[in-house]
């Protein structure tokens, strides 16, 4: 269909119209939400219908899901005043510009190259995770701070979360996650043990956030680089370098951000 070579434009254009939804009547959350999977469910399937693409579709839908996710939590907790409504309408240009290149990834990866994933998917998979990461995480620590919801109940929605993300990552990047699944799994759960004891320190929910996706990317990317056969003492020491020092430069400027 015709249409379909024209989804990976629309698709971010009418997304971004439902976030001004979002932005003005917060109430339609939900509506909001709904509307925007279904979008990405009907693009995702349009394209399968297509390519006749016989693997689990499922595989597809999580990345925008959970970037949709990370997004919207992490924008109804920004204060409204002019900083954060521009921050917000900032936020909702990302999600469209990564949602664009997304699609148009998989457009490519569904019917140009008949189910080849290509280093695209791969890099959105990787950087646009980050970000959701950094989103959700963040988003679940200002629960924590203004609707006082207990860290257990949190911090199994982060377990699914990082499920989901981490599982994404295997899949982009044709790592066999039923031969791998302990690496799978000792990731996720160190990640998870991280969020909890970070939960306790008294900073922003924006540097707790950071803290956990900056460590998130050094050992999502370390493990990636290591189970493709292309981790060298080079990239380990650039990932180490990066984390420690960004970590570092975060905590050092929190005093400016404040307390969450």
């Amino acid at each position: 269909m015709k249409i379909n070579r024209f989804l990976p434009i629309l698709v971010p254009l009418f997304s971004f119209f439902l976030f001004q939804i979002l932005f003005f009547w917060g109430k339609m959350i939900f509506i909001v939400l709904v509307l925007l999977n279904l979008l990405y469910l009907f693009t995702i399937r349009q394209f399968v219908l297509q390519s006749g693409f016989k693997d689990k579709w499922y595989n597809i839908i999580i990345w925008p899901f959970c970037f949709l996710l990370g997004t919207v939590i992490f924008c109804v907790l920004i204060p409204r005043s002019l900083f954060g409504d521009l921050l917000i309408q900032f936020i909702f240009l990302i999600n469209s510009f990564f949602s664009y290149y997304y699609f148009k990834a998989i457009y490519l990866f569904l019917i140009k190259a008949r189910g080849e994933k290509s280093q695209t998917l791969q890099n959105l998979s990787s950087y646009g995770l980050f970000l959701a990461c950094y989103f959700f995480v963040s988003g679940i620590y200002g629960l924590q701070v203004f609707l006082n919801i207990k860290t257990a109940y949190l911090m199994l929605a982060v377990l699914l979360f990082l499920s989901l993300i981490v599982y994404q990552v295997f899949w982009s990047n044709k790592i066999d996650y039923k031969k791998n699944f302990h690496f799978l799994l000792i990731v996720i759960l160190v990640l998870v043990e991280l969020c909890w004891a970070v939960s306790f320190l008294t900073l922003s929910f924006y540097i707790l956030g950071m803290v956990v996706a900056v460590s998130y990317y050094i050992l999502i990317g370390m493990l990636r680089f290591y189970l493709t056969g292309k981790l060298n003492a080079r990239l380990v020491r650039i990932y180490l370098i990066f984390g420690f020092s960004s970590i570092a430069i975060v905590l050092f400027t929190s005093r400016w951000i404040g307390h969450g």
